[in-house]
Formats: structure tokens, C-alpha cells, sequence
């Protein structure tokens, strides 16, 4: 039998001992391994949970789950950096494998900790601190470590992606979808690390950190968020036959790692573009196995705690057999390459004075700084006059650079919603 000590028991926690209970049976049958959570350490003791473990096993103590010499495996679920950083630091001095679904951690002290569990020869899984429930790190790891991953784009965040969702398909507004969102469950009170791209961010470090080897941090991800998308923005997009999505993006370009989260315009025939509500998608670009998605629930209790013990039978079967899991190996230092460096397709629109000469005078501020127009189109006349613009692919630093100009243009009275688009143009 391997005893797992569990640190936290609440949303994922809790589902996740239920899974153990429910389970126990066709996981002995399917991984030869009998598994039993045998210490579990919460905030209040008071609290009623539903689980199906004695209040023997509980203790406030954390520290004392850890250093249980009956506890083979640890599993971490309480989030944040501390006291999550000394408890899995010490669970690995003593020898114990770790789970851990905890995104922030990773993001910022990742490799400090897997430095440790490689010098202690020791598993550190952590499958469910991206995407909740889809299998995304350990196919990075294992199933296309022979391969060279070009780029990693996803919708890792549930929460806003449903508010895009709504805004798109029912014309709500932002505040209104995200009210809705807070209704059913997908938003926390404070919604500022899901609509400000903060969550995502972490998840994007943790993504290229695990694609490309390389160390990258929370600190190193650009990030935008949703919360200054307008309705006009969406009904634009689908006008153009574009669906607006928070991407994370990691990808490889000439020996850089460049790694962002923002709004972006996905082609309606992308498979990303058709990912709805609270769905995750990842989807992976490789020299040999092209194009592939994953894609599920990404959070809940109960598809992370899925990941979750997934790892902890992966963990189990090692610590039986003597072996170890896939490990993440060296990481090596890359450059990260800055946004002003970056290139990508965008779109602008922009309120203008609808006589002769605009055209001409804005073709000629988006010619000065290289900036390439791929379509050009008008909406409204007289002064409700718009145009929108979508480029070819530019360098941030030369659109941003346009956008100045731009606005020392006598005929253009205001630059609105500004874009990043995928498609083709590569």
C-alpha cells in the first residue's frame, strides 16, 4: 500500500479524496498499486467536509504531515508560494515523492524545486497546475520529448473565456458577462487574475518552461487581459470572420523563447476559435507531429483532482518499482525575447474625418514604419466614419511606433481597439 499525506483539502482536495475512495478498486486493478490518503492537513479543524476519510486523519499541522514517517507521498493543494515552497522543499529532503497542482508556485520558484527533487531522485508531478483536468505536461514530457515544439497557443483560463464566449455569442457586454460568470461559479469575487491575464501568465511560464526546456518565469511573460474589450470589439472580429480569444502563447523564434498572454483574433476556422464557456484548449505545433489539440474541462474540482491522481498513481507505481517518472531535465538559459520584439499580424480601428486624403495620409504613417496593410475596410460615413485595418505580420515596436504617428494625423480623431491576430500570414 502507498499512504499519501495530503496538504489541503477544499476544492481540490476534498473531490479528490472522494476519487481515491471511489476508485480504490479499478486503480489497484488497473496499476497494481493499493492507494490510502492517511494524513491530511487543514486550516480548521471545526470545518464538516465532505469526504470519506476519519477526523483521525486530520491536523492543523502541516509540517507534521510531511515529516509522518507513515506518509510516502505528498500532495500539495493549498496554493500560493508559502508555506507551499518549504512544505514540498522538505517533503523532497526527506525522500518523498510530491504532487502539486499549483501554478503560481511553479511559475516563479519552479526551478528550484525541480533542481532538488532531481538531486534527490525523487518525482515532482505536477500534471493539473495547467489546464485542470486536460493531459497537457505530461505529453510535453513523455509522449513529444523526441520532438522540437515550435509554439504552444492555448486558452488556458476558463473564466475568460467564458465571458468572450458570452460577449460573443449573446452580445453581452464585459461587466454583464462577468457578472454572470461570478453568478455560476467561473469568476472569483476578485476577478483581477483572471480577467488581467495574471493566471494565464503563470500558466504560460509553466507551459514554455516544459516545451522548450528553458527557464522561464511568471516575471517573464508579457500580459494583456479582457477587461478593456468592448462589444463593438467582438462584433468587429465576427464581422471579419474572427472569434476573440485570451491566448497564451509560447513559441521558439531564431534561438529565443517568446511567451505572452493576450486578446487575440483567432480565425472562425481555427479549431481554437470554436472552444466555448469554460473549456480549455491547447493547442501544440511540432517538426514531426504537426499540429495537434488538446482539450477539456481546465478547471473545476473535480478535473483537477483527476490530474491530481493521475500523478499520484504515476508517483505510487515509481516509488513501488523503484524508478522514477519522466524528469524535465537541465534547463538551459534562453533569451526571452521582449514584445517590442515580437512579430504578429494586428488589428486597429480608428475614428476618422471622412474626406479625401485620409486614405493616403495613414497608408503613408503605416509605410514609414514598415508596417505592411494586408485589408483594409470602412464603416459608416460622415463622422461615425471607421476604418478598420488588419496588417501583415510587424514587429510591436513598429505598430506601436504607427499608433504615435497615427495620432498626430489631422484627419484621424481617435485610435481605438488594437489587436493581435493569428492566421496564415507566417
Amino acid at each position: 500500500m502507498v499512504r499519501v499525506g495530503l496538504l489541503g483539502c477544499g476544492h481540490v482536495g476534498a473531490p479528490l479524496a472522494r476519487l481515491v475512495d471511489e476508485h480504490r478498486a479499478l486503480i489497484e486493478a488497473r496499476a497494481g498499486v493499493r492507494i490510502e490518503i492517511v494524513r491530511v492537513a487543514v486550516r480548521n479543524l471545526a470545518r464538516e467536509r465532505d469526504v470519506p476519510l476519519p477526523a483521525s486523519c486530520f491536523t492543523h499541522d502541516a509540517d507534521a504531515v510531511v515529516a509522518d514517517p507513515e506518509v510516502d507521498i505528498v500532495v500539495e493543494v493549498i496554493g500560493g508560494i508559502e508555506p507551499a515552497r518549504s512544505l514540498i522543499t522538505e517533503a523532497i529532503k526527506q525522500g518523498k515523492p510530491v504532487v502539486t497542482a499549483n501554478k503560481e508556485l511553479l511559475a516563479n520558484v519552479g526551478k528550484e524545486l525541480f533542481d532538488a527533487a532531481e538531486a534527490a531522485g525523487v518525482d515532482l508531478l505536477f500534471e493539473a497546475s495547467v489546464a485542470g483536468g486536460i493531459p497537457l505536461m505530461r505529453p510535453l514530457r513523455e509522449s513529444l520529448a523526441g520532438d522540437r515544439i515550435r509554439r504552444v497557443m492555448g486558452i488556458v483560463n476558463g473564466t475568460t473565456n467564458y465571458i468572450l464566449t458570452r460577449m460573443a455569442e449573446d452580445g453581452s457586454s464585459f461587466q454583464d458577462a462577468l457578472a454572470e460568470a461570478q453568478t455560476l461559479g467561473y469568476a472569483e469575487r476578485d476577478p483581477t487574475a483572471d480577467v488581467e491575464g495574471f493566471d494565464a501568465a503563470a500558466k504560460a511560464a509553466i507551459i514554455a518552461t516544459i516545451a522548450f526546456g528553458a527557464r522561464v518565469v511568471a516575471g517573464d511573460v508579457y500580459s494583456e487581459g479582457i477587461s478593456e474589450l468592448t462589444d463593438q470589439d467582438i462584433a468587429s472580429a465576427r464581422e471579419l470572420g474572427y472569434v476573440v480569444k485570451l491566448l497564451a502563447i509560447a513559441e521558439e523564434v531564431d534561438g529565443d523563447i517568446a511567451v505572452r498572454v493576450h486578446p487575440t483574433m483567432v480565425p472562425s476556422t481555427h479549431p481554437l476559435a470554436a472552444v466555448r464557456d469554460s473549456f480549455n484548449a491547447v493547442f501544440i505545433e511540432g517538426d514531426a507531429v504537426g499540429e495537434l489539440m488538446l482539450y477539456g474541462r481546465g478547471a473545476g474540482g473535480e478535473p483537477t483532482a483527476s490530474a491530481v491522481l493521475g500523478d499520484v498513481i504515476d508517483a505510487a507505481k515509481n516509488l513501488v518499482s523503484g524508478g522514477r517518472g519522466a524528469t524535465i531535465g537541465a534547463l538551459t538559459r534562453r533569451r526571452i525575447r521582449p514584445i517590442d520584439e515580437v512579430e504578429s499580424q494586428f488589428y486597429l480601428q480608428m475614428e476618422v474625418a471622412d474626406r479625401p486624403g485620409v486614405l493616403a495620409a495613414i497608408a503613408a504613417a503605416f509605410g514609414e514604419r514598415d508596417v505592411s496593410i494586408k485589408s483594409m475596410q470602412q464603416v459608416g460615413i460622415g463622422a461615425d466614419a471607421r476604418l478598420i485595418f488588419i496588417t501583415h505580420r510587424a514587429r510591436e515596436a513598429d505598430l506601436r511606433a504607427t499608433i504615435h504617428d497615427l495620432r498626430d494625423v489631422p484627419t484621424v480623431h481617435r485610435v481605438g481597439s488594437v489587436l493581435r491576430v493569428i492566421g496564415d500570414d507566417r
